[in-house]
């Protein structure tokens, strides 16, 4: 009996989906976060240099390399579990150590990546984050804890998980250029679940930045925008005047149009990613099911009143270039419309002017072929009156101009037949 055939892809394919496993962390911990990005065409960035540098890490601490291709790689470096992804645009390393220091957020625990290290990578930083996860204490020290750590006027923080755990941060960047994240687990809170919370907060803080990539690109854009939105209102303007040549306003209009359609092309890409991370930064606050913590604001609340404006913003600005440009469009049409308009009057006036000139020249033509039978027949009436004179003398005694009269009618006859049987002919 022949055994089922398997697509070449299904293994791989159901394996991906188990790929990147959440961490698996046990109060109190600390995490490390950097999340790197090359300065210049990310989506398009050489992916084996990304796997050399994270290998370059691997040797100083003498850890196995990753296999080749890989786009994601977990292992011990020294007293860390290191994990590491290679995204679209992106690269995150993310270190986990057993226990906290007494120092809360020190920024020696950033020296798992060597300086040098980083500097070689090439890139540049998006974020990094320091996280620091504690058993929940009783609600007076946990309140003084986050009064310490973070900025009051800014500081979210709630329950995740149906009270599993509760989050605080700031989204402020720390004197040692770090975000700060602290994650209070209760006592039967389970590692896995843990490990779930610290991941999520870090994919929000780096998925919020890179979205925010693109609210720095809008306002950037600003300028240009109005530039062409008053260009427009002018070209549409001279379209309603009769005295504008169409050709000109036609010419200026398609410049407009052309340099549109470059601007969205070289903004479509951050645009298609900002909606993309700005979907995912929702959906990991909503999987962590927070519950408001003693009537502080929540990360939901945080990003609403201070991030959805900016992405609103991106949204707005996206759709008025898509306007723009379609308006650009139909401005054309109807100017092209126009145009064609003219040039139709243009060639019937045209053509009417030849035909004029067409019976003009039929009735020269019919002229010269009068004038051509005068002459003809003239010249004929000569011939054949020399030719038949000798015989007219001597049958009848005719004289030449007797001659001539009886011979005129039917040579101008037949040199008239002629004419007409040529030009018929041409005809």
């Amino acid at each position: 009996m022949r055994a089922l055939e398997d697509h070449p892809l299904r293994y791989e394919l159901a394996n991906e989906l188990h790929a990147r496993p959440f961490p698996s962390l046990t109060a109190p911990a600390s995490a490390v976060f950097v999340a790197l990005r090359p300065k210049h065409n990310a989506a398009g960035r050489n992916r084996a240099a990304d796997l050399a540098h994270l290998c370059a890490l691997l040797d100083r601490y003498g850890a196995a390399h990753p296999a080749p291709e890989a786009t994601h790689y977990s292992g011990q470096i020294g007293r860390h579990m290191l994990k590491w992804e290679s995204h679209t645009e992106f690269v995150t390393y993310t270190a986990f150590c057993a226990g906290a220091g007494e120092r809360a957020f020190d920024g020696a625990d950033f020296d798992i990546f060597p300086v040098d290290w980083l500097a070689a990578s090439g890139m540049e930083r998006v974020t990094s984050a320091l996280l620091r996860v504690e058993l929940m204490p009783e609600p007076a020290a946990l309140r003084t804890a986050v009064s310490a750590w973070f900025v009051p006027e800014s500081v979210a923080v709630s329950y995740a998980l149906d009270e599993a755990a509760v989050i605080a941060g700031d989204f402020h960047i720390d004197p040692n250029g770090h975000m700060r994240f602290a994650v209070f687990v209760a006592p039967e809170t389970g590692p896995q679940r843990t490990g779930r919370i610290v991941q999520r907060l870090c994919e929000i803080e780096t998925y919020k930045t890179l979205s925010m990539l693109g609210f720095a690109r809008v306002r950037s854009l600003a300028p240009q925008l109005a530039k062409f939105d008053a260009q427009l209102s002018g070209l549409m303007e001279d379209m309603t005047l009769s005295e504008t040549p169409a050709e000109a306003t036609l010419d200026a209009l398609l410049s407009v149009s052309a340099e549109l359609e470059a601007l969205s092309a070289s903004v479509s890409f951050r645009f298609g990613a900002t909606q993309a991370y700005e979907a995912l930064v929702h959906e990991r606050i909503a999987v962590l099911r927070e519950t408001r913590f003693e009537g502080r604001q929540s990360f939901g609340e945080f990003m609403m009143r201070r991030y959805d404006p900016a992405m609103r913003t991106v949204a707005a600005t996206r759709a008025r270039l898509s306007k723009m440009a379609d308006r650009a469009m139909r401005a054309g049409e109807l100017l092209r419309t126009r145009v064609e308009v003219e040039r139709s009057a243009q060639n019937g006036a045209l053509l009417k002017s030849m035909n004029k000139r067409a019976d003009l020249q039929l009735r020269l033509q019919q002229t010269v072929e009068g004038l051509s039978v005068v002459a003809i027949s003239y010249y004929a009436v000569n011939l054949v009156t020399y030719a038949l004179y000798p015989f007219a003398r001597g049958l009848g005694g005719l004289d030449k101009g007797m001659v001539s009269a009886l011979v005129t009618l039917p040579v101008v006859g037949l040199v008239w037949w002629l004419v007409r049987r040529i030009r018929n002919r041409f005809h």
